[in-house]
Protein backbone atom coordinates (compact mmCIF):
# COMPACT_ATOMS: atom_id res chain seq x y z
CA UNK A 1 0.00 0.00 0.00
CA UNK A 2 1.25 3.24 -0.65
CA UNK A 3 1.82 6.26 1.53
CA UNK A 4 -0.91 8.27 0.14
CA UNK A 5 -3.05 5.58 0.27
CA UNK A 6 -3.01 5.84 4.49
CA UNK A 7 -5.61 7.35 5.56
CA UNK A 8 -5.95 10.95 7.53
CA UNK A 9 -5.87 9.70 10.92
CA UNK A 10 -3.17 7.15 10.75
CA UNK A 11 -1.17 9.55 8.86
CA UNK A 12 -1.77 11.84 11.89
CA UNK A 13 -0.24 9.37 14.08
CA UNK A 14 1.99 8.03 12.30
CA UNK A 15 3.49 11.62 12.15
CA UNK A 16 2.73 11.83 15.95
CA UNK A 17 4.81 8.44 16.25
CA UNK A 18 8.04 10.61 14.52
CA UNK A 19 7.02 13.75 16.78
CA UNK A 20 7.27 12.52 19.97
CA UNK A 21 10.91 11.69 20.56
CA UNK A 22 11.63 15.31 19.94
CA UNK A 23 8.99 16.23 22.89
CA UNK A 24 10.37 13.97 25.12
CA UNK A 25 13.84 15.49 24.62
CA UNK A 26 12.68 18.38 26.15
CA UNK A 27 11.65 18.71 29.91
CA UNK A 28 8.27 19.42 30.63
CA UNK A 29 7.00 22.04 33.00
CA UNK A 30 4.15 20.96 35.11
CA UNK A 31 2.42 24.01 36.94
CA UNK A 32 1.86 23.47 40.64
CA UNK A 33 -1.84 23.27 41.64
CA UNK A 34 -3.16 25.38 43.92
CA UNK A 35 -4.26 22.94 47.28
CA UNK A 36 -7.39 23.92 49.64
CA UNK A 37 -5.81 24.09 53.07
CA UNK A 38 -8.90 25.08 54.87
CA UNK A 39 -12.97 24.50 54.27
CA UNK A 40 -14.68 27.56 55.58
CA UNK A 41 -18.21 26.54 55.49
CA UNK A 42 -19.06 26.99 51.42
CA UNK A 43 -15.28 28.34 51.37
CA UNK A 44 -12.25 27.50 51.13
CA UNK A 45 -8.80 29.02 51.94
CA UNK A 46 -5.87 28.50 49.74
CA UNK A 47 -2.50 27.82 49.67
CA UNK A 48 -1.39 30.40 47.55
CA UNK A 49 -3.72 32.99 49.28
CA UNK A 50 -1.58 32.28 52.58
CA UNK A 51 1.43 33.10 50.58
CA UNK A 52 0.17 36.17 48.97
CA UNK A 53 -0.96 37.11 52.52
CA UNK A 54 2.12 36.39 54.07
CA UNK A 55 4.39 37.96 51.68
CA UNK A 56 1.99 41.42 51.79
CA UNK A 57 1.47 41.07 55.64
CA UNK A 58 5.98 40.46 56.33
CA UNK A 59 6.33 43.62 54.03
CA UNK A 60 4.43 45.88 56.56
CA UNK A 61 5.94 44.51 59.28
CA UNK A 62 9.66 45.23 57.32
CA UNK A 63 8.97 48.15 56.16
CA UNK A 64 7.45 49.43 59.95
CA UNK A 65 10.64 47.88 61.58
CA UNK A 66 8.95 45.23 63.16
CA UNK A 67 9.89 41.95 64.08
CA UNK A 68 8.61 39.13 62.05
CA UNK A 69 7.70 36.02 64.17
CA UNK A 70 8.34 32.04 63.21
CA UNK A 71 6.89 31.01 60.12
CA UNK A 72 4.48 28.62 61.70
CA UNK A 73 3.05 31.12 64.09
CA UNK A 74 2.80 33.57 61.42
CA UNK A 75 1.05 31.37 59.31
CA UNK A 76 -1.34 30.25 61.98
CA UNK A 77 -2.14 34.27 62.30
CA UNK A 78 -2.54 34.90 59.07
CA UNK A 79 -4.58 31.51 58.03
CA UNK A 80 -7.02 32.54 61.17
CA UNK A 81 -7.50 36.06 59.61
CA UNK A 82 -8.32 34.86 56.22
CA UNK A 83 -10.76 32.14 57.77
CA UNK A 84 -12.52 35.44 59.65
CA UNK A 85 -12.81 37.31 56.42
CA UNK A 86 -14.05 34.50 54.44
CA UNK A 87 -17.23 33.81 56.93
CA UNK A 88 -17.61 37.60 56.65
CA UNK A 89 -17.26 37.53 52.67
CA UNK A 90 -19.70 34.82 52.19
CA UNK A 91 -22.45 36.54 54.96
CA UNK A 92 -22.01 39.81 52.85
CA UNK A 93 -22.96 37.41 49.41
CA UNK A 94 -25.71 36.41 50.91
CA UNK A 95 -27.12 38.91 52.04
CA UNK A 96 -26.48 40.84 48.63
CA UNK A 97 -23.65 43.47 49.94
CA UNK A 98 -21.63 44.14 46.66
CA UNK A 99 -19.44 46.80 45.12
CA UNK A 100 -19.06 47.68 41.64
CA UNK A 101 -16.19 48.82 39.89
CA UNK A 102 -17.38 52.58 39.31
CA UNK A 103 -17.49 52.68 43.40
CA UNK A 104 -13.97 50.27 43.65
CA UNK A 105 -12.23 52.77 40.98
CA UNK A 106 -13.18 55.72 43.02
CA UNK A 107 -11.72 53.76 46.25
CA UNK A 108 -8.30 53.48 44.27
CA UNK A 109 -8.37 56.66 43.52
CA UNK A 110 -8.36 58.44 46.56
CA UNK A 111 -5.82 55.66 47.66
CA UNK A 112 -3.24 56.73 44.91
CA UNK A 113 -4.08 60.46 45.73
CA UNK A 114 -3.38 59.85 49.09
CA UNK A 115 0.30 58.94 48.16
CA UNK A 116 0.43 62.09 46.28
CA UNK A 117 0.20 59.48 43.18
CA UNK A 118 -1.54 59.37 39.95
CA UNK A 119 -2.97 56.17 39.64
CA UNK A 120 -0.93 55.13 36.60
CA UNK A 121 2.16 55.52 39.09
CA UNK A 122 0.56 53.78 42.24
CA UNK A 123 0.21 50.60 40.17
CA UNK A 124 3.86 50.88 39.12
CA UNK A 125 4.57 51.26 42.99
CA UNK A 126 2.66 48.60 43.85
CA UNK A 127 4.50 46.56 40.68
CA UNK A 128 8.34 47.72 41.97
CA UNK A 129 7.25 46.32 45.52
CA UNK A 130 5.91 42.92 44.08
CA UNK A 131 2.22 43.39 44.08
CA UNK A 132 0.03 42.83 41.58
CA UNK A 133 -2.62 45.34 40.44
CA UNK A 134 -5.52 42.57 39.73
CA UNK A 135 -4.77 40.96 43.09
CA UNK A 136 -4.78 44.69 45.31
CA UNK A 137 -7.55 46.13 43.31
CA UNK A 138 -10.12 42.79 44.62
CA UNK A 139 -8.35 42.72 48.38
CA UNK A 140 -9.31 46.67 48.38
CA UNK A 141 -12.81 45.50 47.20
CA UNK A 142 -13.14 42.80 49.91
CA UNK A 143 -11.90 45.19 52.44
CA UNK A 144 -15.05 48.12 51.20
CA UNK A 145 -17.35 44.37 51.73
CA UNK A 146 -16.37 43.90 55.11
CA UNK A 147 -16.22 47.27 56.14
CA UNK A 148 -20.25 48.34 55.17
CA UNK A 149 -21.02 44.41 56.62
CA UNK A 150 -19.42 45.97 60.02
CA UNK A 151 -21.36 48.90 59.52
CA UNK A 152 -24.70 47.10 59.01
CA UNK A 153 -24.04 44.15 61.49
CA UNK A 154 -22.67 45.75 64.32
CA UNK A 155 -21.64 49.64 64.05
CA UNK A 156 -25.50 50.46 62.84
CA UNK A 157 -27.04 48.89 65.56
CA UNK A 158 -25.09 50.41 68.78
CA UNK A 159 -27.13 53.07 69.97
CA UNK A 160 -25.92 55.57 73.14
CA UNK A 161 -29.01 56.80 75.38
CA UNK A 162 -28.81 60.30 77.07
CA UNK A 163 -28.09 58.48 80.39
CA UNK A 164 -25.22 56.60 79.12
CA UNK A 165 -24.16 60.07 78.54
CA UNK A 166 -24.67 61.47 81.66
CA UNK A 167 -23.26 58.60 83.49
CA UNK A 168 -20.07 59.05 81.80
CA UNK A 169 -19.65 63.20 82.50
CA UNK A 170 -20.56 62.15 86.16
CA UNK A 171 -17.80 59.62 86.45
CA UNK A 172 -15.51 61.17 84.53
CA UNK A 173 -13.63 63.25 86.69
CA UNK A 174 -13.62 60.77 89.78
CA UNK A 175 -11.37 58.78 87.78
CA UNK A 176 -7.11 59.96 87.95
CA UNK A 177 -6.21 60.59 84.79
CA UNK A 178 -9.57 60.93 83.36
CA UNK A 179 -8.15 63.52 80.99
CA UNK A 180 -5.35 61.66 79.64
CA UNK A 181 -4.52 59.48 76.73
CA UNK A 182 -2.86 56.89 76.53
CA UNK A 183 -0.85 54.92 73.95
CA UNK A 184 -1.64 51.27 74.29
CA UNK A 185 -0.32 47.91 72.83
CA UNK A 186 -2.45 44.67 74.07
CA UNK A 187 -2.39 40.72 73.72
CA UNK A 188 -5.15 38.93 74.55
CA UNK A 189 -5.08 34.78 75.51
CA UNK A 190 -9.09 33.81 73.98
CA UNK A 191 -11.26 31.51 75.86
CA UNK A 192 -14.24 29.95 74.79
CA UNK A 193 -17.59 31.64 76.37
CA UNK A 194 -18.22 28.10 78.69
CA UNK A 195 -14.23 27.52 79.83
CA UNK A 196 -14.10 24.43 81.03
CA UNK A 197 -11.34 24.19 83.39
CA UNK A 198 -9.32 22.38 81.08
CA UNK A 199 -9.04 25.33 79.19
CA UNK A 200 -8.47 27.64 81.79
CA UNK A 201 -5.06 25.58 82.73
CA UNK A 202 -4.34 25.39 79.22
CA UNK A 203 -4.79 29.89 79.22
CA UNK A 204 -3.02 30.27 82.27
CA UNK A 205 -0.12 28.18 81.01
CA UNK A 206 0.03 29.76 77.73
CA UNK A 207 0.06 33.21 79.69
CA UNK A 208 3.04 32.18 81.96
CA UNK A 209 4.70 31.21 78.84
CA UNK A 210 4.46 34.42 76.98
CA UNK A 211 5.26 36.66 80.78
CA UNK A 212 8.54 34.20 81.25
CA UNK A 213 9.41 35.38 77.07
CA UNK A 214 8.57 38.87 77.76
CA UNK A 215 11.11 39.30 81.28
CA UNK A 216 13.90 36.91 78.92
CA UNK A 217 13.80 39.74 76.37
CA UNK A 218 11.38 39.40 73.86
CA UNK A 219 9.90 42.26 72.56
CA UNK A 220 6.35 43.00 73.20
CA UNK A 221 5.26 43.45 69.75
CA UNK A 222 7.54 40.22 69.16
CA UNK A 223 5.30 38.00 71.90
CA UNK A 224 2.14 39.57 70.19
CA UNK A 225 2.46 38.07 67.14
CA UNK A 226 3.54 34.79 68.59
CA UNK A 227 0.93 34.22 71.31
CA UNK A 228 -1.96 37.18 71.40
CA UNK A 229 -5.51 35.87 69.46
CA UNK A 230 -6.33 39.29 68.95
CA UNK A 231 -7.26 40.29 65.75
CA UNK A 232 -4.12 42.70 65.27
CA UNK A 233 -1.83 40.36 67.12
CA UNK A 234 0.68 40.64 64.05
CA UNK A 235 0.45 44.38 64.23
CA UNK A 236 2.37 44.14 67.57
CA UNK A 237 -1.10 44.80 69.52
CA UNK A 238 -1.00 47.74 68.85
CA UNK A 239 -4.07 50.12 69.93
CA UNK A 240 -2.83 53.52 69.28
CA UNK A 241 -3.86 56.27 70.90
CA UNK A 242 -6.90 56.78 72.98
CA UNK A 243 -7.95 58.70 76.03
CA UNK A 244 -8.86 57.52 79.15
CA UNK A 245 -12.52 57.23 78.71
CA UNK A 246 -12.14 55.04 75.79
CA UNK A 247 -10.52 52.09 77.23
CA UNK A 248 -12.70 49.93 79.30
CA UNK A 249 -12.99 50.36 82.77
CA UNK A 250 -11.13 46.93 83.40
CA UNK A 251 -8.02 48.20 80.70
CA UNK A 252 -7.60 51.77 82.58
CA UNK A 253 -7.38 50.52 85.83
CA UNK A 254 -4.68 48.02 84.77
CA UNK A 255 -2.74 50.55 83.32
CA UNK A 256 -3.90 53.68 85.45
CA UNK A 257 -0.56 53.74 87.38
CA UNK A 258 2.33 51.74 84.91
CA UNK A 259 4.95 53.54 84.36
CA UNK A 260 5.44 54.21 80.81
CA UNK A 261 7.41 51.25 79.39
CA UNK A 262 5.91 48.85 81.53
CA UNK A 263 3.43 45.64 81.12
CA UNK A 264 0.57 44.93 83.39
CA UNK A 265 -0.51 41.68 85.52
CA UNK A 266 -2.76 39.38 83.59
CA UNK A 267 -6.16 39.88 83.96
CA UNK A 268 -9.00 38.32 82.99
CA UNK A 269 -12.74 39.06 81.24
CA UNK A 270 -15.53 37.56 79.00
CA UNK A 271 -13.62 37.50 76.16
CA UNK A 272 -10.17 35.77 77.83
CA UNK A 273 -6.97 36.92 80.08
CA UNK A 274 -5.64 40.65 78.59
CA UNK A 275 -2.27 41.36 78.66
CA UNK A 276 -1.27 45.43 78.18
CA UNK A 277 1.87 47.51 77.72
CA UNK A 278 1.61 51.32 78.16
CA UNK A 279 3.38 52.68 75.34
CA UNK A 280 2.92 56.40 76.26
CA UNK A 281 1.07 58.92 78.03
CA UNK A 282 0.10 62.33 77.43
CA UNK A 283 -2.26 64.97 78.86
CA UNK A 284 -5.28 65.48 76.99
CA UNK A 285 -6.36 69.20 75.31
CA UNK A 286 -9.41 69.99 77.56
CA UNK A 287 -10.89 71.87 74.51
CA UNK A 288 -12.58 70.26 71.87
CA UNK A 289 -13.02 72.06 68.32
CA UNK A 290 -15.50 70.56 66.23
CA UNK A 291 -16.05 70.24 61.92
CA UNK A 292 -19.28 70.75 61.30
CA UNK A 293 -21.33 70.09 58.09
CA UNK A 294 -24.25 72.49 56.91
CA UNK A 295 -26.10 69.86 54.88
CA UNK A 296 -29.03 68.84 53.01
CA UNK A 297 -30.59 65.51 52.48
CA UNK A 298 -33.39 63.59 50.40
CA UNK A 299 -34.42 60.74 51.73
CA UNK A 300 -36.99 57.79 50.38
CA UNK A 301 -37.88 55.08 52.56
CA UNK A 302 -38.11 51.28 51.76
CA UNK A 303 -41.31 49.49 53.36
CA UNK A 304 -43.72 46.44 52.95
CA UNK A 305 -45.23 48.39 49.82
CA UNK A 306 -41.94 49.85 48.43
CA UNK A 307 -38.68 47.35 47.54
CA UNK A 308 -35.47 48.68 48.28
CA UNK A 309 -34.77 48.32 44.11
CA UNK A 310 -38.15 50.74 43.76
CA UNK A 311 -36.85 52.78 46.09
CA UNK A 312 -33.19 53.08 44.82
CA UNK A 313 -34.79 53.77 41.57
CA UNK A 314 -36.83 56.64 42.79
CA UNK A 315 -34.16 58.25 44.30
CA UNK A 316 -31.22 57.95 41.12
CA UNK A 317 -34.42 59.66 39.37
CA UNK A 318 -34.70 62.53 41.75
CA UNK A 319 -30.97 63.03 41.47
CA UNK A 320 -31.17 63.02 37.71
CA UNK A 321 -33.90 65.66 37.73
CA UNK A 322 -31.88 68.23 39.87
CA UNK A 323 -28.71 67.66 37.74
CA UNK A 324 -31.03 68.52 35.13
CA UNK A 325 -31.76 71.56 36.52
CA UNK A 326 -34.39 71.13 39.19
CA UNK A 327 -33.93 73.10 42.14
CA UNK A 328 -32.79 70.41 45.36
CA UNK A 329 -34.98 72.21 48.24
CA UNK A 330 -38.28 71.80 45.39
CA UNK A 331 -37.27 68.04 44.98
CA UNK A 332 -36.86 67.87 48.46
CA UNK A 333 -40.29 69.40 49.65
CA UNK A 334 -41.75 66.92 46.53
CA UNK A 335 -40.42 63.78 47.53
CA UNK A 336 -38.42 63.33 50.78
CA UNK A 337 -40.02 60.96 53.33
CA UNK A 338 -37.81 62.68 56.18
CA UNK A 339 -38.95 65.60 58.82
CA UNK A 340 -36.93 68.05 57.23
CA UNK A 341 -38.71 68.09 53.87
CA UNK A 342 -40.22 71.21 54.44
CA UNK A 343 -37.38 73.00 54.84
CA UNK A 344 -36.16 71.83 51.79
CA UNK A 345 -34.06 68.85 53.13
CA UNK A 346 -31.74 71.17 55.13
CA UNK A 347 -30.46 68.97 59.02
CA UNK A 348 -28.60 72.53 59.89
CA UNK A 349 -25.50 72.20 61.67
CA UNK A 350 -24.11 68.02 61.89
CA UNK A 351 -21.72 67.48 64.42
CA UNK A 352 -18.86 64.08 63.85
CA UNK A 353 -21.78 61.51 65.14
CA UNK A 354 -24.96 63.01 64.96
CA UNK A 355 -25.60 60.77 61.67
CA UNK A 356 -25.45 56.71 61.19
CA UNK A 357 -21.58 55.79 59.85
CA UNK A 358 -22.72 55.52 55.97
CA UNK A 359 -24.55 58.76 56.00
CA UNK A 360 -21.48 60.88 58.02
CA UNK A 361 -18.96 59.22 55.31
CA UNK A 362 -20.87 59.71 52.01
CA UNK A 363 -21.07 63.38 53.66
CA UNK A 364 -17.50 63.93 54.62
CA UNK A 365 -16.35 63.09 51.13
CA UNK A 366 -18.49 65.33 49.39
CA UNK A 367 -16.96 68.73 47.88
CA UNK A 368 -18.95 72.06 48.84
CA UNK A 369 -22.64 71.95 46.58
CA UNK A 370 -21.45 68.25 45.33
CA UNK A 371 -24.49 66.19 45.28
CA UNK A 372 -23.97 62.88 46.24
CA UNK A 373 -24.66 59.48 44.49
CA UNK A 374 -27.53 57.36 46.38
CA UNK A 375 -26.35 55.87 49.61
CA UNK A 376 -28.13 53.10 51.76
CA UNK A 377 -28.66 53.57 55.60
CA UNK A 378 -30.96 51.72 57.71
CA UNK A 379 -33.84 54.72 57.15
CA UNK A 380 -33.66 54.42 53.00
CA UNK A 381 -31.93 56.02 50.54
CA UNK A 382 -30.56 59.43 50.33
CA UNK A 383 -28.88 61.80 48.05
CA UNK A 384 -26.80 64.18 50.06
CA UNK A 385 -25.62 67.96 49.89
CA UNK A 386 -22.52 69.51 51.24
CA UNK A 387 -23.83 73.33 51.52
CA UNK A 388 -21.09 75.00 53.88
CA UNK A 389 -18.22 73.38 56.62
CA UNK A 390 -17.12 75.47 59.70
CA UNK A 391 -14.81 74.52 62.61
CA UNK A 392 -16.31 75.31 65.87
CA UNK A 393 -15.83 75.48 69.41
CA UNK A 394 -18.33 73.46 71.31
CA UNK A 395 -17.75 75.23 74.88
CA UNK A 396 -19.60 72.70 76.92
CA UNK A 397 -21.19 70.91 74.37
CA UNK A 398 -18.19 69.51 73.51
CA UNK A 399 -17.66 67.47 76.69
CA UNK A 400 -21.14 66.00 75.72
CA UNK A 401 -20.15 65.16 72.14
CA UNK A 402 -16.65 63.99 73.01
CA UNK A 403 -18.69 61.83 75.51
CA UNK A 404 -20.64 60.19 72.79
CA UNK A 405 -18.24 59.39 70.49
CA UNK A 406 -15.87 57.71 72.85
CA UNK A 407 -18.93 55.71 74.04
CA UNK A 408 -19.93 54.82 70.40
CA UNK A 409 -16.32 54.18 69.72
CA UNK A 410 -15.79 51.46 72.98
CA UNK A 411 -19.28 49.95 72.16
CA UNK A 412 -18.80 49.52 68.33
CA UNK A 413 -15.03 47.75 68.78
CA UNK A 414 -16.42 45.51 71.79
CA UNK A 415 -19.87 44.34 69.69
CA UNK A 416 -17.57 43.63 66.79
CA UNK A 417 -15.09 41.72 68.48
CA UNK A 418 -18.19 39.81 70.03
CA UNK A 419 -20.01 39.29 66.48
CA UNK A 420 -16.59 37.76 65.27
CA UNK A 421 -16.27 35.18 68.01
CA UNK A 422 -19.74 33.93 67.53
CA UNK A 423 -19.46 34.12 63.67
CA UNK A 424 -16.56 32.26 63.73
CA UNK A 425 -17.68 29.57 66.60
CA UNK A 426 -20.77 28.79 64.46
CA UNK A 427 -18.58 28.32 61.26
CA UNK A 428 -17.93 24.43 60.04
CA UNK A 429 -13.84 24.80 59.51
CA UNK A 430 -11.96 22.21 58.81
CA UNK A 431 -7.88 23.16 58.40
CA UNK A 432 -5.93 20.78 56.03
CA UNK A 433 -2.45 23.03 56.60
CA UNK A 434 -0.65 20.03 57.68
CA UNK A 435 -2.24 17.95 54.56
CA UNK A 436 0.41 16.19 52.05
CA UNK A 437 -0.04 15.49 48.30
Amino acid sequence: MKLTQIPNLAYLLLCLMVAVPQAIAKPVEIEKIDRIIAVVDQSVVTEQELIDRIKSISSQIEKKGGELPAKDVMQKQILERLIVDSLQLQLAEQTGIKVDDAQLDKTLERIAEQNKLTLPEFKQALQADGVRFVKFREDIRNEIIISRLREREVDNRVTISEGEVDNYLTTQASRVGEQDDFDISHILIRLPEDATPEDLQKARAKTEELLAAIQGGTSFAEASATYSDAPNALDGGSLGWRNASQIPPAFFESIKTLEVGAVSLPFRSQSGIHILKLNDRRASSSSLVVDQTHVRHILIKQSEVVSESEAKRKIENIKERIENGTKFEEMARQYSEDGSASGGGDLGWVNPGDTVPAFEKTMNDLGLGEISAPVSTPFGWHIIQVLERRKQDMSKEAARLKARQEIRARKAEEAYNDWIRELRDKAYVELRLEDKF
